[in-house]
């Protein structure tokens, strides 16, 4: 695989955009670009200069899930090889959908498989109205394992169990209304609105996201009782008196821009 399958460019600003760059194979994944993708992302999410992730992707597909050639190698894996293969797209996954920063998915084109997993794991996905979707591992005898706890999240286990056992391709507004995707814009339109969100994502606490990002997920499936309110009382009262905090509250008092909408 080329040193150019995965692309990232970072700006002034802090908002990292990984590109994937396999658009003669529809950005479609094996063991190598699955592990470069993995170690990019950790090492942004390892860096606190970071504030965004967009994920992109080039071409006419944003991705079309595995690829030919390693779904040839994989027919030939024992069993205990198609398990350690599989955990690595399990740990692309859960670096994704943990990742400290929010990622917003720019969805140009055709999301298969793995790559409706890759939409799932992302906190904002904005996708164009050309867009179309498919959960097919069961036409090729296999199933959606991995991806499967994130795509369940996203849409609700009654609208995974059609899409799972069905294979039928799905369209944006279908998407749109599953859940899968946030937006659906105009073709043309994409990367403008992908700038206006990430723009007004800038005037947010850096360090405020993230810890919202990791309030989501952890009560999300809590149960609210006492313990779970002094601990959302506790995450609260220590990003009070930090010192995002202050100067964010400061700001607003005094009717300025906080320091890091200044970049």
């Amino acid at each position: 695989m080329s040193e150019q399958s995965i692309r990232v460019t970072r700006d002034e600003r802090g908002v990292a955009t990984v590109t994937l760059n396999r658009p003669d194979v529809h950005n479609a994944f094996d063991d190598a670009l699955i592990g470069t993708l993995t170690e990019t992302l950790q090492a942004l999410g390892a860096d606190p200069s970071v504030r965004l992730v967009v994920l992109a992707a080039e071409g006419k597909s944003f991705s079309a899930g595995a690829d030919l050639n390693w779904m040839k190698r994989m027919a030939g894996f024992s069993r205990e090889d198609n398990y350690r293969d599989s955990l690595g797209l399990a740990g692309l996954m859960h670096t994704l959908d943990t990742l400290a920063q929010p990622v917003i998915a720019r969805v140009q084109g055709a999301a298969i498989g793995g790559g409706v997993g890759l939409v799932a794991c992302s906190d904002i996905a904005v996708a164009s109205d050309s867009a179309v979707f498919a959960l097919s591992e069961v036409r090729l005898g296999l199933t959606p394992a991995v991806i499967s706890p994130y795509v369940v999240r996203a849409i609700g286990e009654r609208q995974a169990r059609r899409y799972f056992v069905s294979a039928e391709r799905f369209d944006v507004q279908k998407a749109l209304q599953l859940g899968l995707v946030h937006e659906v814009v105009p073709a043309a339109a994409l990367t403008g609105r992908i700038d206006e969100l990430v723009q007004a994502m800038l005037r947010n606490g850096p360090q405020a996201m993230r810890a919202a990002k990791e309030l989501t997920r952890d009560v999300s499936a809590a149960r609210i009782d006492a313990a779970l309110r002094e601990e959302t009382a506790r995450r609260i009262a220590d990003i009070r008196a930090g010192d995002e905090g202050r100067e964010g509250v400061s700001a607003f008092l005094e009717k300025r821009r906080p320091r890091w909408a200044d970049g």
